[in-house]
């Protein structure tokens, strides 16, 4: 399982609430346009796939960030809210 740290911005708002759907059914949403995914190699390939169909590369922008183990224990999060968990204990 890997983390991910995925953030958009995207104008128009159908594009915008599709791509939204598609982050919420796979990750928790940590700012309006941000999520934090934990997933398999094979699901985030696909979800990669459906998110590109879903954009406009004139008009949109979508990163996608991979953290390493270390890095996400070197996360800092202020204010409200709370990382992703990251299970104990993977079973693959």
């Amino acid at each position: 399982m890997n983390f991910y740290l995925i953030s958009y911005d995207i104008p128009d708002d159908k594009r915008r609430q599709r791509v939204a759907r598609l982050l919420e059914a796979h990750g928790e949403r940590v700012q309006y346009s941000v999520f934090e995914c934990l997933l398999k190699k094979k699901d985030f390939e696909t979800l990669r796939k459906k998110l590109r169909a879903c954009l406009e590369e004139d008009e949109d922008s979508l990163r996608i960030y991979r953290l390493c183990p270390v890095c996400v224990e070197r996360v800092e999060t202020w204010g409200q809210g709370e990382l992703t968990e990251l299970p104990d204990v993977f079973i693959v």
